[in-house]
């Protein structure tokens, strides 16, 4: 994982490659309010069902996915958004490959 120096363009969508068979991630920023981080992922490929401490808002950049929130399923297409909420299970599976923004935020303590 790499992480962009602050006042830096940055453009989502080419600056991370397709891995045949996997998963890539690359940091954008971090502190501790939360984190961005793009990820690709080939077909077939995901996260399996996990939760998290923070909201996690995703944009799909390419590409398709289905994520299921709480047991409901949601498929997203490039340019759609969705916020999964803290402490929910939730769980991503590449429909076709594509990629994505994630964006968490720590919520309220």
């Amino acid at each position: 994982m790499s992480t962009y120096k602050k006042s830096t363009v940055i453009a989502l969508e080419a600056s991370i490659d397709y891995a045949s068979g996997g998963v890539v991630s690359k940091q954008v920023t971090k502190n501790k309010a939360g984190n961005i981080t793009i990820f690709s992922f080939d077909k077939e490929q995901g996260l399996t069902e996990h939760t998290a401490n923070y909201d996690a808002f995703v944009q799909i950049l390419d590409g398709e996915a289905e994520i299921q929130i709480g047991g409901v399923a949601y498929l997203l297409k490039k340019g759609d958004c969705i916020i999964m909420p803290a402490n929910i299970p939730h769980a991503l599976k590449a429909v076709e490959r594509f990629k994505m923004l994630l964006t968490m935020i720590r919520g309220e303590e």
